[in-house]
């Protein structure tokens, strides 16, 4: 792949003084990944030639007093804990060019090649050292342009950070300042475990059961060895109505409360698509044991699932992970799709805002949080499960509005996350055009990948 070159590295500070001292974070955010999930903006507009730096980095200066927490550094407590400290450090704004051309780098599915575009932690040094925000504008020959971004998702979810990039693109463009901007709200009070605390009310197995293992193993080491690969697979809007309306074919009230709805919900896109590349997964993987047991992690946004819900312009993490119940590949190839998109609807279901509340208080009651957590977004070792064959964990990035990052050039061509570091590891996305299509970004060993798509399109 061709070579990138740094033409200057800088740190970009709050532009006017911002709050200072240490911040403590939720117990979602503390279960976090610490990592920093890194992404990428794909530019391919001829008006992005005019792509004037400076003014990036002073919008970036200034967005960062309404979101100054980002601006801070982490640092350990005991137990694997982490606090923030609100100390404007700033963060990491590097310019680089390339002589490739946008299409050198195909559909920008993630890869090694697509990670240089974003810049690079060195996770050897303290963590105290370590910004929260990092930024690449890489420019290419054909006049493109790639802005990389990696955020540390212990002080930021998605959600958060489609917001941030957005409210910086839209003062970049001279289309609002910060105080016209949504301003916003860093409390984490709607998170935090009640006191005195409580045990949770639930059987969070999520966090204590491991997933199932490959029939015959005893650990996940040979399976986590395997060469992995990753692809963007676009859904049209046709290819999802007929996974709809297959899915709502069979319907019936296996996961619902007949007595407060005489008809069942209709399957909703989400629980439609995963629960076929559930059974397409199945299909690909199949060693002939229909009895080899799978579920899926989703990670679910309680913003609204919380009493009262926690406002829009909250900025920190608000997803907490649910488990699906545990099948067999047998049945989920030999029933209707009706049938895995229910079991994804049991699992997704019962995270209601009382079932949050208490993976709060779970998490609140933990001595040691290393072990809870995971990283699908860089290759520092972590001690959480590995979440590969059989397994899937799929996330829904369906309701991001990626594609209003306009920095003054125009949308972007293309967002892509910049990195799939596991086996397994999914994200539904909205796709770049209004036609109501979708992408799935997924990374799967790759002696399973092209029976993966062979299944995922068959009959759609």
């Amino acid at each position: 792949m061709a070579s990138i070159t740094i033409h200057s590295s800088s740190t970009v500070i709050p532009s006017h003084p911002t709050p200072t001292g240490a911040f403590s974070v939720s117990e979602c955010d503390q279960y976090r990944a610490w990592t920093h999930l890194p992404s990428v903006y794909v530019y391919k507009s001829p008006a992005a030639e005019v792509i004037i730096v400076e003014s990036l980095k002073t919008s970036l200066s200034q967005i960062l007093v309404p979101f100054y927490p980002l601006a801070g550094r982490l640092h350990w407590l005991p137990g694997g804990r982490l606090e923030l400290d609100c100390c404007a450090a700033g963060a990491l704004f590097v310019e680089a060019s390339t002589n490739a051309k946008l299409e050198d780098y195909g559909d920008f599915a993630p890869s090694d090649a697509v990670r240089e575009l974003v810049p690079s932690v060195d996770y050897n040094s303290p963590i105290e050292e370590l910004p929260l925000l990092l930024f690449q504008v890489t420019r290419f020959s054909c006049g493109g342009v790639v802005i990389g971004v990696a955020n540390c998702h212990t002080v930021v979810d998605g959600a958060s950070a489609v917001t941030f990039i957005n409210s910086w693109a839209s003062m970049a463009r001279g289309e609002k300042t910060v105080e016209t901007i949504l301003q916003p709200l860093h409390d984490r009070k709607f998170l935090m475990p009640e006191k005195p605390l409580r045990p949770p009310r639930f059987d969070h197995v999520e966090f204590t059961k491991p997933p199932p293992l490959i029939l015959g193993s005893s650990n996940t080491e040979e399976e986590a060895k395997k060469e992995t690969t990753s692809a963007l697979l676009k859904l049209t809007k046709e290819q999802i109505e007929k996974l709809k309306k297959r899915a709502n074919s069979n319907l019936t009230n296996q996961t619902m409360d007949v007595a407060d709805e005489v008809q069942p919900r209709p399957y909703s896109r989400f629980e439609a698509i995963t629960g076929h590349m559930w059974v397409c997964a199945c299909k690909a993987r199949n060693t002939g044991e229909s009895r080899q047991p799978t579920v899926i992690r989703i990670p679910i946004d309680v913003r609204r699932r919380m009493k009262p819900p926690i406002p829009e312009n909250f900025s920190g993490n608000s997803s907490f992970v649910v488990s699906t119940p545990e099948c067999e590949f047998g049945e989920l190839m030999s029933q209707p799709l009706s049938y895995a998109a229910g079991k994804i609807r049991e699992g997704t279901w019962k995270m209601t805002g009382e079932y949050a509340q208490s993976a709060v208080d779970y998490l609140a009651g933990q001595d040691d949080f290393n072990r809870l957590r995971t990283s699908f977004h860089s290759k520092v070792p972590v001690q959480a499960s590995f979440w590969g064959n059989p397994n899937l964990s799929i996330g829904s990035w369906m309701s991001f509005p990626f594609y209003e990052a306009d920095f003054g050039w125009g949308r972007p061509s293309y967002f892509t996350p910049a990195t799939l570091n596991t086996d397994g590891k999914s994200y539904i996305m909205v796709g770049p055009s209004d036609d109501g299509s979708l992408i799935i970004a997924i990374r799967l060993q790759t002696r399973h990948m092209d029976d993966f798509k062979k299944y995922l399109y068959e009959d759609i």
